[in-house]
């Protein structure tokens, strides 16, 4: 059963330009290699709430797991953490729409 992993974070402020760099050029590219589907990325503008969330989506709960448990991912994390706060992920069963 397909499953999406669900990112959320807060940017770190003055540090706006240096994440989308990251995101752009090392961030999104390494989930690909891993073998995440990047499917969604909202911003929240206004209220209350982590201001990015992140999807992907993964074939199976395993297969996610691995990823989530392996070396290349926790280095990824970890420049992550360079730029933003309050990272957190979860694994869920994939449907179609907004999923929080």
């Amino acid at each position: 059963m397909e499953v999406k992993v669900l990112m959320t974070w807060n940017i770190q402020i003055d540090k706006d330009r240096e994440y989308f760099e990251f995101l752009v050029k090392q961030f999104l590219p390494g989930m690909q290699r891993l073998g995440l589907r990047p499917t969604d990325a909202w911003f929240t503008a206004y209220g209350e709430g982590p201001q990015v969330l992140a999807a992907a989506l993964v074939p199976s709960y395993e297969a996610a797991r691995r990823i989530m448990a392996s070396e290349v991912w926790k280095h990824l994390e970890s420049k992550l953490l360079d730029y933003v706060t309050d990272y957190h992920y979860k694994i869920i069963p994939a449907r179609e729409g907004f999923q929080l």
